[in-house]
């Protein structure tokens, strides 16, 4: 019989052959959801020059002294110059410069004014303030400064990242290259999406899922189908998965007389097949096929998804060159009925509300493997540890944040 692992070495045991793929270069507007496969570093200082933060009167400060609404202090008003634009000339004593935001700030000055404390007479500014060095400018390299890390190898590009590497002018990036994921679903009682299903058939969910979450995680699925429980069928679609950078399948990895992925993938490469101190989600295989790493999922939907979540996500954050593999984990308090717990470990769906600044985490509904409709409304996996005993409504445990798009807050 096949040895049983914790979670923790199954896992370990899978990332240990997983490696970050190859870098490429790709635009900076399609690199959103792409992973550095470098540090992205400042080449230039951000704002790139001294500029006005408002509209108002670029000044020398020492110009400014005792300027107020009862003592004005009156200036030669020399120009104006807009976002875009340069002041050709250098800022003079007694001289000030009518300026927007943004624009840069004219040599010789050293601080501006904001317009609502000024009065305009003819060809002159009245300061009804005194202003000090630096006030109301922005000065070069404020935000950013050149040599300045933006981004560090491993990090997602988002659209935080994106802006501000287009405001330092790095285009195109180092990303690392997506991996593409074949799919391949197995069993006879399976009707593939768009066809009906015959006697003792149901429709197959867990292709359309897994393509789902493989895209989520950064990498790109490759849908082969479903394989009948032919030795043949199962062999024609692995050569068809093999130019792909992870293989998964889904089926044929418990016990069963039907089991057959078990076999050809022991034909075609090395595959460990282990049972996993979890529920759902006990029967697991992992191997190679050449270069090829494969995953083994099992068949019932939920554990599926579950083991997927636990083993698949975090070997392609690897193959993507991510420097966070797993989601985050937070404490909640349980709502609801009572939880047991067993001789494995239990991952549990939850729907999550926030009560009182305290995150609350209530099961969504039975937890059977076969429910399918136990993931809808799942923020979180609740993390019911092995062991003897009850894990009683109110108490804290841990769970596994789920969300890639936000948090779906309860009413």
């Amino acid at each position: 019989m096949a040895e049983m692992l914790s979670v923790e070495e199954a896992r370990d045991r899978i990332l240990d052959h997983i490696h970050p793929l190859p870098a490429e270069e790709v635009p900076l507007p399609g690199a959103l959801g792409r992973v550095l496969a470098e540090n992205a570093v400042a080449g230039e200082a951000l704002p790139p020059f001294t500029n006005s933060a408002m509209d108002g009167y670029a000044v020398r400060s020492a110009d400014t002294t005792g300027a107020s609404p009862e003592h004005p202090v009156r200036l030669r008003l020399v120009g104006e110059v807009p976002a875009g634009q340069v002041y050709a000339g250098t800022l003079h004593p007694g001289e000030a410069l009518r300026i927007l935001t943004g624009a840069a700030l004219p040599d010789g000055g050293d601080s501006v004014l904001e317009q609502e404390r000024t009065r305009i007479g003819e060809g002159v500014v009245e300061l009804l303030a005194a202003v000090s060095p630096g006030t109301n400018i922005r000065p070069s390299g404020d935000d950013v400064r050149p040599g300045t890390v933006l981004a560090p190898k491993g990090a997602e590009v988002g659209p935080a990242e994106l802006a501000l590497l287009a405001a330092l002018g790095i285009q195109p990036i180092r990303v690392t290259r997506r991996p593409t994921v074949a799919i391949v679903s197995t069993g006879d009682e399976l009707a593939p999406l768009g066809e009906t299903p015959g006697p003792g058939q149901i429709r197959e969910s867990n292709g359309p899922y897994l393509a789902a979450v493989v895209e989520r995680a950064g990498a790109t699925p490759l849908r082969l189908g479903v394989a009948r429980d032919r030795v043949e069928e199962i062999r024609r679609l692995l050569d068809e998965a093999s130019g792909a950078d992870l293989i998964l399948t889904s089926g044929g990895v418990s016990v069963g007389d039907y089991d057959l992925v078990k076999q050809i993938l022991t034909e075609r490469g090395t595959i460990d097949f282990w049972r996993v101190r979890m529920r759902p989600g006990k029967p697991l295989a992992f191997g190679m096929i050449g270069e090829t790493p494969v995953l083994g999922l099992p068949g019932n939907p939920v554990s599926a998804a579950v083991t997927f979540e636990l083993f698949g996500r975090p070997a392609l954050r690897k193959m993507c060159g991510c420097s966070q593999l797993e989601r985050p984990t937070v404490e909640v308090v349980l709502e609801g009925e009572d939880l047991e717990r067993a001789d494995r470990r239990h991952f549990v769906r939850a729907s999550l509300r926030s009560r009182g600044g305290t995150l609350t985490a209530t099961p969504t509904g039975d937890q059977g493997s076969h429910r399918i409709s136990s993931l809808t409304g799942a923020a979180a996996l609740l993390i019911i540890m092995e062991g003897e005993g009850i894990v009683h409504a109110g108490e804290h445990v841990p769970a596994i944040l789920l969300n890639d798009a936000g948090m779906p807050w309860g009413g």
